[in-house]
């Protein structure tokens, strides 16, 4: 079930959304030791799907500038960002953005996200990531989720298919993925089709 909490952290709202195996929350000052001690364990596994990793990408102060532009996009209703913890031990296991959302008569937004090596292949990233899609429509009314991935990258594939997305298009030369231009596959969830699913089930 999904609950919503509104406290402060780090001067923005936060939100929390609950699934069975894992809880999602906004990134905090606090997280960053676990978080990179989790990215820097991962980073083989990683990089073949992110753009290049600066030297510093793993420091505080790059950390803290994330934490600011992810304020940011709060306060604009552009973007919000979640950790994903696993229920039981609060380890964290990886992180879903949902930005460029765009509201109006398109009413989008494009979901990204990463899971840790330690827990790939457990299905908790596609708790996590229900528990976006369920979010985004019941709770910030959006019509329509986007998302893209690499061709060769099937865990991501997978993901998306369980969580209803479908296949809409082949983008060339779409995202420069660790410093190279990389075709892309993209994928549409609408929001009227979710709903029906969910009414099945």
């Amino acid at each position: 079930m999904l609950r919503l909490l509104r406290t402060l952290s780090y001067n923005t709202p936060q939100l929390r959304l609950d699934a069975r195996r894992v809880f999602l929350r906004a990134p905090s000052e606090r997280d960053w030791r676990e978080w990179a001690e989790l990215r820097a364990v991962s980073r083989a596994f990683l990089e073949p799907w992110e753009p290049s990793w600066p030297a510093d990408a793993l420091a505080r102060p790059i950390y803290r500038r994330r934490l600011d532009l992810i304020a940011d996009e709060l306060r604009a209703d552009t973007g919000l960002s979640f950790h994903i913890f696993r229920r039981g031990d609060e380890r964290l296991v990886g992180g879903i953005s949902l930005t460029n959302i765009r509201r109006g008569v398109v009413q989008t937004g494009t979901l990204g996200y990463w899971i840790g090596q330690p827990f790939e292949r457990q299905g908790l990233m596609t708790e996590a990531l229900a528990a976006v899609v369920e979010f985004s429509f019941d709770r910030q009314a959006l019509h329509r989720l986007e998302a893209a991935c690499l061709p060769a990258n099937e865990a991501s594939r997978r993901v998306l298919h369980k969580c209803g997305f479908q296949q809409e298009g082949y983008a060339r030369s779409y995202l420069r993925i660790n410093g190279e231009w990389h075709d892309h596959l993209l994928f549409g969830l609408l929001g009227d089709d979710w709903k029906r699913e969910r009414t099945k089930r």
